[in-house]
């Protein structure tokens, strides 16, 4: 259990405990699988000893097993057992961490139960989860192998006519089919729709002369992958078979410039300036990329101001993008892990423009 890795980071930061409720970070430290508790507090209390305790509804007493714990029942007080807990380990007063995502209104419980200097988890956590093990990689590896294949897939059908929301119902069906599920929601932007970078599919049906951005990804045992592929239906205005070469030069740019020992945003910087200088950098509005794992958009991100350096075992997207106004847009995103002192490429589908 990684539970115990934390703890020398706790103690060197002078940490006296930690609250961690549902999410990526207690599935990554316990390998509990616990979906999000929605109102009922669920909540594990760790101190710096190591010792750790978890407070969880009754609706989890088939799910949870070989692990310390206290069940609630609707009805009872939560947060009366929990202070038990606290008090227990000796958490009552100090610096403490909590899971950033953590309900607002249990927080306001909490800290009814003591004396408590709160601090974001993830101080802490993106320490720990930034570089991956052979192991994860091997399941971003099986996450990434799916997306290649939707991608495949999709070029297999008849789109013309096709409503955006409905290729979106077909990429989330395949991805589905072939995985644990969705990394998150797809992007399907056709046409001028694609000028927006997290265009939500709608009515527009895809039309000859189209360039079509799709953007999804899957989750294969927690680990998520996220592709981006823009295809063309048909020939497109030549302003767009142009924009679409810059992007696909930036995106290789910064691609090649990945290496152990460098900054986040000399990634980032080799990606931007391609683009600035083919006269397109206003129309590039979000950073490079965000690092991927249990969770889609994590630690380390790929933007101007990334001071992480990299390090092998770091993945993340590379998907640099132009978005014109009334034309269109077209953005490329690829999942790559440091390994070897280098780049390495998770997602391998076509990169030349595919015209349908």
């Amino acid at each position: 259990m990684r539970l115990q890795k934390l703890l020398p980071f706790m103690k060197m930061r002078n940490f006296d405990g930690a609250l961690i409720s549902p999410g990526t970070n207690l599935y990554y430290l316990t390998s509990l699988h616990i979906h999000e508790a929605g109102e009922r507090l669920t909540v594990l209390a760790v101190n710096s000893n190591g010792e750790y305790h978890l407070l969880a509804p009754n609706i989890y007493e088939n799910v949870i097993s070989d692990f310390p714990v206290t069940f609630w029942r609707d009805g009872e007080n939560p947060y009366g057992k929990l202070a038990e807990i606290l008090k227990e380990l000796s958490i009552l007063s100090g610096r403490i961490l909590v899971e950033n995502t953590m309900r607002a209104d249990w927080l306001i419980g909490i800290l009814k139960l003591g004396s408590f200097e709160f601090h974001p988890l993830s101080i802490l956590m993106r320490e720990l989860r930034m570089r991956k093990d052979a192991g994860e990689i091997r399941l971003m590896e099986k996450a990434a192998n799916v997306v290649d294949e939707v991608f495949e897939e999709i070029l297999g059908m008849d789109l013309i006519g096709m409503r955006e929301k409905d290729l979106a119902l077909k990429i989330e069906l395949l991805i589905r089919e072939r995985s644990d599920g969705i990394s998150f929601e797809p992007i399907v932007a056709s046409g001028e729709n694609g000028a927006n970078p997290h265009h939500a599919p709608g009515e527009r049906k895809l039309r000859k002369g189209d360039l079509v951005t799709l953007d999804y990804g899957a989750k294969y045992k927690g680990y998520c992958s996220d592709i981006t592929r823009t295809i063309a239906l048909g020939k497109p205005d030549k302003k767009l078979l142009e924009i679409y070469d810059v992007v696909k030069n930036a995106q290789e740019n910064a691609f090649q410039t990945v290496r152990e020992g460098i900054k986040a945003k000399d990634v980032d910087k080799a990606a931007r300036d391609y683009i600035a200088e083919a006269g397109y950098g206003k129309y590039f509005t979000h950073r490079t990329g965000h690092g991927l794992g249990l969770d889609v958009h994590e630690e380390p991100y790929i933007g101007p101001d990334g001071e992480v350096i990299l390090k092998n075992g770091m993945t993340f997207t590379i998907e640099p993008g132009i978005y014109v106004p009334g034309l269109g847009g077209v953005r490329i995103e690829d999942d790559v892990v440091v390994h070897g002192d280098k780049g390495k490429r998770l997602t391998r589908a076509e990169r030349e423009l595919i015209q349908l």
